[in-house]
C-alpha cells in the first residue's frame, strides 16, 4: 500500500472526526500511567480509560455521532443495531437522549450484566444466534420488516470517526513522544478511527491492532489481501468475537495499521490482573487485549525506555467469568507451572517429593491412591520465568521421578486438574480430613514431618486460592490400633480440621 494511498484515507477522516458529534453523550477519559506495569516492563504504559465512560465502553461515541447526523424522519422511525453487547448500549443511550425507539439484537452469549444494562437504558433487546454475524444476519431482517435504520456497530464512516475521536484526545492529552499506540480489534472500527486520525496528525506513532488467536479475521484479512470470513470465533473475549471485519474498516486498516499482536486466552487474563492491580478496576477481556499486546511485544522486541498506549476499551464483565480470570492469570503472566509426576507407592516417598521442591511454593497439590506399585501426582508449583517450567523437569527426573511438563496443556488446565481423584479399593482404614493450613513456606513440610511412618497419604487435594489460609483435603491410612496415636497428632498440628469420614459424597465419589 503506497505511503500516499494511506495519507489520502487518513485525510478523508479527519475532517469527519474533528466534527463528529460525540461530547452530548461521552466524556473526555483520563489517560493515566499504569505506573506498576510500566517498572515492571522498564517502558511508559499509558491506558486510555474508555471503561470509565457512563456505559464502561467507548462504543456510545461511534453509535451516537451516527444517529446524531441521521434525518429526522429516520430517528422518528427508530434504529436498530447488533452487537455483543457494548455497542447496544451506546446504541441504547443515544436513542434515549435523541428520543428515538432502538431494537438491539444480541447473541445469546452474551452476559448477562450487558443484557441488563441495556434493557435499563430502555433498549428493547432481542437475542438470537451465537456471535455478532448470527445476531447482524437477523437485525438486517428485522429492519427491514419494521422499517428501522441500521446502526452499524463498526462498518459505517460515522461510526468510525466518533471512534476516533479517542485518538484525538490521546495525542492532546499527552503532547511528547508516542512510540506505539495498542488497539483492540473486533469488526475493526475504533483501529480504524484511531489509525485514520494518527496517520493524519502523527505518522510517525506506530497503530498496532491486537486480536485473540481464535478471532483473528482482521490480521488474517490483511495477511490475505481480501476480507476471510472465520467459519467459528472464540467467545471467551466476546467484545471482539467477530467472523467478518467490514468492508470499509478493512479498506482503512489495511491502508493504515502499521501490524498485528496474537494474544491468547491466558495472557488476557493476565492483562486485566495487571489492570486491576494498577487501577482496581476490573476490565473485560476485550478491553484487556491491547495491555495483553503490550507486555508480549515488549518481551518479543526487547524494548525499554519507551512510551506505549494501550485504550482500555471495555469494562463490562460478566462476574462469574472472574473465577475463571483468576484462575488463568497465572499462567498468563508465566508464573505457575503444572506437572505430572510419578512417584513410586512407597512409605516416605511423598515426603521426599515434597522435599525437592524445596522452598518453592506449591499452588495445587492433587493425588489419590490408584496404584500398589506407582502413584501419579498433579501439581502446580510458582515460577517467574516460562523456562522455568523446563529446569523443573529435568530437576525431578534426575532425581528419579518420571515427569510430564503440562504448562502449556489446555486439557490439563481446563478439565484434568478438577477431576484427578476417584475410588481406590486400596485405600483400606482410610480417614478424610479437611485442614486449613496457613498460606506461608514450610507449612506443608511441617506437617508431613509430624507424621507417623506407619500412616500413609492416600489423597491429597490442594489448590491455592490467594487467601491468608489454604484449604486442603487429606486421606490418611491409620491402621487399627494406631488411633489414639493418631488423635494426639492431630492436636499437635494446630491446624483447625474436620473430619469427613462420614460425608456421604465422600463415600459416593471417593471411599
Amino acid at each position: 500500500m503506497s505511503t500516499r494511498h494511506a495519507a489520502r484515507i487518513a485525510s478523508q477522516y479527519l475532517q469527519r472526526i474533528l466534527t463528529a458529534r460525540v461530547y452530548d453523550v461521552a466524556q473526555e477519559s483520563a489517560l493515566t500511567p499504569a505506573r506498576s506495569l510500566s517498572r515492571r516492563l522498564g517502558n511508559q504504559v499509558l491506558l486510555k480509560r474508555e471503561d470509565q465512560q457512563s456505559v464502561f465502553s467507548f462504543k456510545l461515541r461511534g453509535a451516537y455521532n451516527k444517529m446524531a447526523h441521521l434525518p429526522a424522519e429516520q430517528l422518528a422511525r427508530g434504529v436498530i443495531c447488533a452487537s455483543a453487547g457494548n455497542h447496544a448500549q451506546g446504541v441504547a443511550l443515544a436513542a434515549r437522549r435523541l428520543g428515538c425507539k432502538a431494537m438491539i439484537v444480541m447473541p445469546v452469549t452474551t452476559p448477562r450484566v450487558k443484557i441488563d444494562a441495556v434493557q435499563a437504558l430502555g433498549g428493547e433487546v432481542v437475542l438470537h444466534g451465537d456471535s455478532y454475524s448470527d445476531a447482524y444476519q437477523r437485525a438486517v431482517a428485522l429492519e427491514a420488516e419494521h422499517g428501522l435504520t441500521f446502526v452499524h456497530p463498526f462498518d459505517d464512516p460515522d461510526v468510525i470517526a466518533g471512534q476516533g475521536t479517542v485518538a484525538m484526545e490521546i495525542l492532546r492529552q499527552h503532547q511528547g513522544p508516542i512510540d506505539a499506540v495498542f488497539v483492540a480489534i473486533g469488526g475493526g472500527g475504533l483501529i480504524s478511527g484511531v489509525a485514520a486520525y494518527i496517520k493524519a496528525v502523527r505518522p510517525e506513532i506506530r497503530v498496532i491492532g491486537v486480536q485473540t488467536a481464535d478471532s483473528d479475521a482482521m490480521a488474517r484479512s490483511v495477511a490475505a489481501g481480501r476480507r476471510v470470513a472465520l467459519r467459528d470465533v472464540g467467545l471467551f473475549s466476546d467484545g471482539t468475537a467477530v467472523k467478518q471485519v467490514g468492508a470499509e474498516t478493512f479498506r482503512v486498516a489495511r491502508a493504515l495499521v502499521d501490524e498485528y499482536v496474537i494474544v491468547d486466552t491466558d495472557e488476557v487474563c493476565a492483562a486485566i490482573k495487571d489492570v486491576f492491580q494498577d487501577t482496581r478496576s476490573v476490565l473485560e477481556p476485550a478491553g484487556a487485549l491491547g495491555v495483553a499486546a503490550i507486555k508480549q511485544y515488549v518481551q518479543t522486541h526487547k524494548l525499554k525506555g519507551r512510551t506505549l498506549v494501550t485504550i482500555t476499551c471495555g469494562a463490562n464483565m460478566n462476574f462469574d467469568r472472574l473465577r475463571f480470570v483468576a484462575e488463568r492469570a497465572e499462567f498468563g503472566e508465566q508464573r505457575e507451572a503444572l506437572f505430572a509426576v510419578t512417584i513410586p507407592e512407597e512409605r516416605g516417598s511423598f515426603k521426599h517429593f515434597c522435599e525437592l521442591i524445596g522452598p518453592r511454593s506449591v499452588t495445587e497439590f492433587n493425588y489419590r491412591i490408584s496404584d500398589d506399585r506407582v502413584a501419579h501426582v498433579f501439581v502446580g508449583l510458582s515460577i517467574s520465568r516460562r523456562d522455568e517450567a523446563e529446569r523443573i523437569e529435568r530437576h525431578f527426573v534426575k532425581q528419579g521421578f518420571a515427569t510430564v511438563n503440562l504448562t502449556d496443556d489446555e486439557l490439563a488446565k481446563e478439565h484434568v486438574r478438577h477431576m484427578v481423584g476417584g475410588r481406590s479399593e486400596l485405600a483400606e482404614h482410610e480417614r478424610l480430613f479437611r485442614f486449613q493450613f496457613p498460606e506461608r513456606p514450610g507449612a506443608l513440610m511441617r506437617f508431613l514431618a509430624a507424621m507417623h511412618p506407619g500412616w500413609n497419604i492416600s489423597l491429597f487435594h490442594y489448590r491455592n486460592q490467594g487467601a491468608d489460609y489454604g484449604r486442603i483435603l487429606v486421606g490418611i491410612q491409620v491402621p487399627r490400633g494406631e488411633e489414639r496415636d493418631f488423635e494426639a497428632f492431630l492436636q499437635s498440628l494446630d491446624y483447625p480440621f474436620v473430619e469427613e469420614t462420614a460425608n456421604p459424597v465422600y463415600r459416593l465419589f471417593l471411599r
